[in-house]
């Protein structure tokens, strides 16, 4: 009988998948819980020559990237090394702007509220278009730390990102680009960026507030705007460390489509070349029959020129 025990055990450990035998050491639980919840899917049909293209220019340059991209419309979605961890960076800080917002919503909060001279709302607007690094430890400190939006993010349901230390705490802190903490995948920045977009977790005031502040965003004019036509609005904000950079937002093509992106590089040293060129090919695979309208249209031959000009 003990016998007939230990040989069932030993049939269940080796039908375990592949996931489980990962050393401890390599793989943290929350890397993966995130390949057993996360776990790949094809991308329609509609967007697979779009999903190859992420692909093949990713493969082609130095460096770790990570992209996703949701039609909001249609809730197509498609991407590259989707459900791996990137730093946040500075992209963190919409969540923290939504978490605030949210509680402005709530009652609990004004955007007159004020701290070392300034009120809420000037600090945030500091925070997501300057990229204002003490705007953004400030409003963490009035919503009592980086766990409030870390809860808040956990009880909209999205998994796969994070929210461990303020900003002076992350950059004090030995430069580690694989560091769990403080990170998200792609893909669930796409679904931080489709709850502000959805109108379910903030008011439509507080969710014109944001998203305004986004378009007004200043930095990285060499990332996702770089190849864009003039007449495709972006709401966006940017991440940046050494040896690292990501732009995350939303792309409102002329007829009306509306675009999630999110797009995360480490190493290398072409990033913001990159991730606008990886801007281009969605804008590319979206605009439909109006892309003719546009001069240079159509490159599907790698890097497109970009200035390296830009926070």
């Amino acid at each position: 009988m003990r016998f007939v025990r230990w040989l069932g055990f030993l049939v269940l450990c080796l039908a375990q998948p592949a996931y489980a035998q990962a050393p401890v050491s390599q793989q943290t639980f929350e890397q993966r819980l995130a390949t057993i919840t996360q776990a790949p899917r094809q991308a329609p049909t509609s967007l697979q020559s779009l999903e190859r293209r992420l692909a093949n220019l990713a493969n082609e340059n130095p460096g770790d990237y990570g992209f996703a991209v949701l039609d909001l419309t249609t809730g197509q979605s498609a991407g590259y090394n989707a459900n791996v961890p990137f730093p946040m960076a500075s992209t963190m800080k919409v969540a923290v702007a939504a978490t605030y917002l949210a509680d402005v919503d709530a009652g609990r909060r004004s955007l007159d509220d004020r701290v070392a001279g300034m009120s809420a709302a000037s600090l945030m607007d500091a925070m997501i278009t300057r990229s204002d690094n003490r705007a953004t430890d400030l409003l963490l400190e009035m919503l009592g730390g980086p766990s409030t939006v870390h809860d808040w993010l956990r009880g909209h349901g999205i998994r796969g990102m994070r929210v461990d230390r303020n900003i002076a705490e992350l950059l004090a802190a030995r430069r580690d680009l694989r560091d769990i903490r403080d990170s998200s995948t792609p893909n669930a920045m796409l679904s931080l960026l489709r709850l502000i977009d959805s109108g379910n977790a903030l008011r439509p005031q507080s969710r014109f507030m944001l998203l305004d502040m986004m378009a007004r965003c200043r930095t990285g004019r060499n990332r996702m705007r770089a190849l864009l036509p003039s007449d495709v609005q972006v709401e966006h904000k940017t991440g940046t460390l050494s040896g690292y950079t990501s732009d995350v937002g939303f792309l409102t093509l002329p007829g009306g489509r509306r675009i999630a992106v999110a797009f995360f590089a480490r190493g290398g040293d072409n990033r913001p070349a990159v991730i606008a060129t990886a801007a281009r090919s969605i804008y590319e695979a979206f605009a439909g029959p109006d892309l003719n309208r546009f001069p240079g249209s159509g490159n599907q031959n790698g890097i497109l020129a970009v200035s390296h000009g830009g926070r």
